[in-house]
């Protein structure tokens, strides 16, 4: 599980960097069987810089979280943003 904790602090560390009120960020993990969900919650005033136009943003987050989980065990990953 450290693996996936490091996983879900990665993605943090990218939205915090991108993000205008880093305070408000936060992230926490959802098991549901072989798939991990890193819910991420921030400032509604934010969203837009995390989705990105046309969903760049999101869709490169949810990448990295994809690439990093193949090092780790191969767990599914998924990365939700809430607001």
């Amino acid at each position: 599980m450290s693996d996936d904790k490091s996983i879900k602090d990665l993605v943090e560390q990218v939205v915090i960097s991108l993000v205008d009120d880093p305070e408000s960020v936060t992230a926490e993990e959802v098991e549901e069987g072989n798939t991990l969900i890193i819910n991420v919650r921030v400032n509604p005033d934010d969203i837009g810089k995390i989705i990105g136009r046309q969903g760049r943003v999101i869709k490169s987050l949810r990448t990295i979280a994809r690439a990093a989980s193949s090092y780790s065990g191969g767990k599914h990953i998924e990365v939700e943003i809430l607001d």
